[in-house]
């Protein structure tokens, strides 16, 4: 197979990457940095793998705010109108979303049918989501994968939370 990965060069873009690789598949790495990727880019893809957006693990000021719902709102609708214009299209598009999608539900219970939250990430994760479906136009099936929160030992949250456990005062990581 042929796949496209946004966010090549991410934590989960990297092992992904990596894993296609590895199993004989050809990897095409795709910015979305710089505005819109080119059709050509795409032409001929077997899927695309959308993984792009700005780290959430940060402050969150008014202009980091705009940065997460851009990189992610904005970038797939330009990703979405690069498959759309490709030949011969991807067959499959998989659209990184995420748990926020949910919002802040404390010890509720909720799965994939659940509605949507009203916060900040939870309104990013929702028109995300909506501008990767709108590769369904194009006969381009969307599978959307909403992850928690990535540990490794590489980076993502773990890196940022095991100092204070290797300074003895972490606190219990589980119920």
């Amino acid at each position: 197979m042929r796949v496209a990965i946004t966010g090549a060069s991410g934590l989960i873009g990297t092992r992904l990457g990596g894993a296609l690789r590895a199993r004989g598949d050809e990897v095409v790495a795709v910015s979305l940095r710089s505005g819109a990727p080119s059709p050509e880019a795409l032409s001929g893809c077997d899927a695309v793998v959308n993984l792009a957006g700005e780290p959430i693990a940060q402050r969150w000021t008014g202009a980091v705010r705009e940065r997460i719902r851009a990189s992610r709102v904005e970038g797939t609708r330009a990703l979405v109108d690069a498959l759309a214009a490709a030949e011969p299209r991807p067959r499959v598009l998989v659209n990184a979303s995420g748990v926020g999608y949910y919002g802040a539900r404390g010890e509720e219970r909720v799965d994939e049918d659940a509605p949507p939250g009203d916060d900040f990430l939870a309104q990013v994760c929702l028109a995300w989501e909506r501008e990767a479906q709108a590769a369904a136009d194009h006969d381009v099936r969307v599978v959307i994968v909403r992850t928690g929160v990535v540990l490794a030992k590489s980076g993502g949250a773990l890196a940022k939370m095991l100092p204070p456990f290797r300074l003895g005062v972490g606190g219990p990581v589980a119920g």
